[in-house]
């Protein structure tokens, strides 16, 4: 039962930070300027690089939660059940990642003016959207590396295989040995 609750709590904790994360990608991330026209709104630059921006600025900021939850799930972990916790860090992760992708295109926390290239071609800003789909797995990679790494480490640190002779000098004490070579 503890293991369904630590999953259940590091989705949900996760989840909860996904809201925030959209938030703040939305405010850190460029909108790229579209055209209105008669048939729409048309992107104004095919060679915009706020496009490219607003993938790179939801990596920066998945991948710096993914990170932050990675080694804060470790420490909790510590004294619960670390399976459980990692499989919620990576599920948590994704589910995080998505809702961050979805409050980040609805919500619009960045520049909302955009200037106007002449007269008589109004410019909105565009919707916040991933063009690479390949950095929404940047949370949940992040979180259980990070996660697993510190595992590693706390496991070095306690191994029995760090002390092969328990501790013991296999030549004795050092004071035994005559050193002046009487």
């Amino acid at each position: 039962m503890r293991y369904t609750r630590d999953f259940a709590v590091a989705v949900l904790v996760l989840s909860l930070l996904g809201v925030v994360a959209g938030a703040l990608w939305s405010l850190l991330a460029p909108r790229p300027p579209y055209v209105v026209t008669q048939e729409g709104a048309v992107l104004a630059d095919p060679s915009t690089q706020a496009l490219i921006a607003a993938d790179g600025w939801f990596a920066v900021v998945t991948g710096a939660f993914g990170l932050v939850c990675g080694a804060v799930g470790h420490v909790l972990s510590r004294r619960g059940h670390p399976p459980a916790v990692v499989l919620g860090l990576a599920a948590g992760g994704l589910v995080a990642a998505y809702l961050t992708m979805t409050v980040g295109g609805a919500v619009n926390f960045g520049a909302t003016v955009v200037a106007a290239s002449g007269p008589g071609a109004p410019l909105v800003p565009g919707p916040l959207e991933l063009t690479a789909p390949g950095v929404i797995v940047a949370w949940p990679m992040l979180a259980a590396g990070v996660f697993f790494t510190l595992e590693a480490v706390a496991g070095y640190r306690e191994s029995p295989l760090r002390r092969p002779l328990a501790g013991q000098d296999p030549y004795g004490p050092l004071s035994t040995y005559d050193i002046g070579g009487k």
